[in-house]
């Protein structure tokens, strides 16, 4: 089965939370077939933007969220 990763990033309110402050500002970096990839992509780019608090990526698992009831296998 796909296991499909999202990676984005941007600005957020708060450092130790995931709300982004401009919607329209998000960085998609793109979508990956698995999580090593899509590990290399985040690391990248958080990687640029260390030095900046505000900037935070994340890893989306959208296979869990396209597909719910399957189990974490």
């Amino acid at each position: 089965m796909q296991k499909l990763h999202l990676v984005m990033g941007g600005r957020v309110k708060d450092p130790q939370g995931l709300e982004f402050t401009d919607l329209d500002a998000i960085d998609l970096v793109g979508v990956y077939p698995d999580y090593a990839t899509a590990e290399e992509a985040w690391r990248g780019k958080a990687q640029r933007t260390v030095d900046d608090a505000e900037m935070k990526y994340v890893i989306v698992h959208m296979h869990k969220l396209l597909q719910p009831d399957l189990p974490v296998a």
